[in-house]
């Protein structure tokens, strides 16, 4: 990882004038800009086989990019030859949205951690549909994510995932159910019983439905709401989402403790790790987990693993350590047999 740390990221950093946001934007433009050869090429270097069948669906490694990075899929074809064997873009919501006002994402970097209060900026359901039919089917699995629209009221909340769902579900080969972004207001009650059984009522269907959860809640809170998906036929469940807690923050990064927003990266890995145990255990095994939060590491992965995820994702440490980290996971990805469903 040393050419991307010590060269390419440091440059990367300085972009916009060391604005996260504009960097993301910028690098996003570039990998979709990149022509057919350059794609192989990557590929060639990147790509690692270890496929899986996790829910239904077969994957070429146990290694995806998670939500957030590439909000409205404008580099799709990219992410595989990067080396990730699956992709979820997303989150998008049924009406178009700015999101939250910027400055709104911003780098700890001694912590190697993000705090980011998006809000669910993306161009709307349809666009993304559009985009998905144009570019035809991925050679990896795609998972698209799914959330409340802000200006849409949590009574009718069941009715704007539907809409989103009615429009994309014929592109994804799973869908995550994003209830737990605390970027939203309100959003995260709809992780409470009565709601999400609403929601995986409206939702199912032939595409699996995956419900992403946050790890600020309790052991308690969590119980039930594996209860109510083992009932209600969810798929999988996605653990976690970005944190409210500042712990883990490097005293240089201690300026953003007060910044709004979830924080994701090295400071989230112990909790994200205890999260995914917790689901394991109390689910018997009976809903596969994409373990996703703090992965900056392949013993960070391993260590994942063994806590019971069938699949990890990638986000925080994909722009801190770049793709050599998505490789180095992929070829030491080795869950136990019980974590595969």
């Amino acid at each position: 990882m040393g050419l991307f740390t010590n060269v390419a990221r440091p440059a990367l950093f300085r972009l916009g004038g060391g604005d996260a946001e504009h960097a993301h934007e910028w690098t996003l433009n570039r990998l979709a800009s990149l022509p057919a050869p350059a794609l192989t090429a990557m590929r060639r270097w990147y790509g690692f086989s270890n496929p899986v069948e996790v829910f239904g669906v077969r994957f070429p490694n146990r290694v995806g990019l998670a939500a957030g990075m590439d909000k409205n899929g404008i580099a799709l074809p990219a992410w595989p030859a990067l080396g990730f064997g699956f992709v979820e873009v997303g989150t998008v919501t049924a009406k178009p949205q700015p999101g939250n006002d910027k400055p709104r994402l911003f780098r700890a970097k001694e912590s190697e951690g993000i705090v980011n209060r998006m809000g669910f900026n993306n161009a709307g359901a349809a666009a993304l549909a559009d985009r998905l039919a144009a570019l035809g089917p991925l050679d990896v699995p795609l998972g698209i994510s799914l959330g409340k629209s802000k200006v849409t009221p949590l009574s009718e909340a069941v009715e704007d995932y539907l809409t989103s769902y009615r429009l994309l579900h014929p592109y994804a080969d799973y869908i995550a159910v994003n209830v737990s972004s605390p970027n939203t207001p309100g959003l995260r009650n709809l992780q409470d019983s009565d709601a999400i059984a609403a929601l995986l009522k409206a939702l199912a269907g032939p595409v699996p439905v995956l419900v992403k959860i946050a790890p600020d809640l309790t052991e308690p809170a969590i119980a039930e709401l594996l209860e109510v998906c083992l009932d209600h036929g969810a798929a999988g469940i996605i653990a976690t989402n970005t944190t409210l807690s500042r712990d883990g923050l490097a005293a240089s990064d201690g300026h953003l403790a007060s910044e709004a927003g979830g924080l994701s990266g090295a400071p989230l890995t112990a909790r994200a790790r205890e999260v995914v145990r917790f689901v394991h255990t109390e689910s018997g095994g009976r809903l596969p987990i994409i373990g996703v939060g703090g992965i900056m590491s392949a013993d960070d992965a391993s260590r994942m693993f063994d806590a019971g995820a069938a699949l990890v994702q990638l986000y925080s440490g994909f722009i801190y350590k770049g793709p050599d980290l998505v490789l180095s996971v992929a070829r030491g990805a080795r869950p136990s047999r019980t974590a595969v469903a």
